[in-house]
């Protein structure tokens, strides 16, 4: 039997005024440094399976600041039927307002057949940081199918639109040379700051598999491959502590 569950959080000057989850989504208020308010995503049951549909909906309100992460990696497993799991997450950011996006991996286990969607619509004056990983099998294992879409919009104009796919049910090619050379970690981290339109960040390879891209916009994205999760997420962590990014 597959699921439908839908997460919801809402921050405001005032707090929290909308906080729910369903099913395998569980959000959970959680102590915070600085002055955001944090929230963590807690998996209630393994999901999701073939067929499932899950979404989180996330909203900074005007001058809020909102950090959301996940308590452990999401696991995407074969259900019952062969048919296609769905994960889509929806985020909005309003004006002088910041969310800080960084779950924990997702795992794309063999015999799976995920679609994730991730779409964000930022403000004018709004600031967002990012994070997306994805690792190509458990230890040992070939991965499952996976495809995800990462659409930005900022003041209602396209910032980003960028689609992936691994795994048998995607287009030959996806691990070669050109690609992912074989690795089974793969990242994105992107970061939209207003002042980055007065002071641009320089593209630039951060080491033989990661390289950081400036946008057409206040924002760049940094994209890399690894061998492994622990490697990939050193590679990004180190551009999230850098001096711009410590907050």
């Amino acid at each position: 039997m597959s699921i439908q569950a839908t997460a919801r959080v809402v921050a405001t000057r005032d707090g929290l005024p909308v906080l729910t989850g369903d099913g395998p989504l569980a959000l959970r208020r959680t102590r915070a440094v600085g002055p955001c308010v944090r929230v963590t995503v807690v998996g209630a049951m393994s999901a999701p399976l073939g067929g499932d549909r899950l979404a989180i909906e996330a909203e900074a309100a005007e001058g809020t600041r909102l950090h959301i992460d996940s308590a452990a990696a999401t696991i995407a497993l074969p259900g019952r039927t062969a048919e296609q799991a769905h994960y889509d997450v929806s985020l909005t950011v309003g004006e002088d307002a910041e969310l800080r996006w960084l779950p924990e991996q997702l795992i794309s286990a063999y015999g799976s057949d995920l679609r994730m969607r991730t779409r964000v619509d930022l403000a004018a004056s709004a600031r967002l940081v990012l994070r997306e990983e994805q690792i190509l099998g458990r230890y040992g294992e070939e991965p499952g199918t996976l495809a995800t879409r990462l659409t930005v919009h900022r003041a209602g104009r396209p910032l980003l639109d960028q689609e992936l796919s691994y795994g048998p049910g995607a287009h030959g090619g996806w691990d070669g040379g050109a690609v992912l050379a074989g690795h089974r970690a793969v990242g994105q981290l992107l970061v939209v700051y207003p002042e980055f339109e007065e002071k641009p960040v320089q593209s630039r390879l951060l080491d033989e598999y990661a390289v950081l891209t400036p946008l057409a916009g206040p924002a760049y994205l940094v994209t890399a491959v690894a061998p492994d999760a622990r490697q990939l997420r050193f590679v990004l962590d180190e551009v999230l502590d850098a001096e711009h990014l410590e907050r």
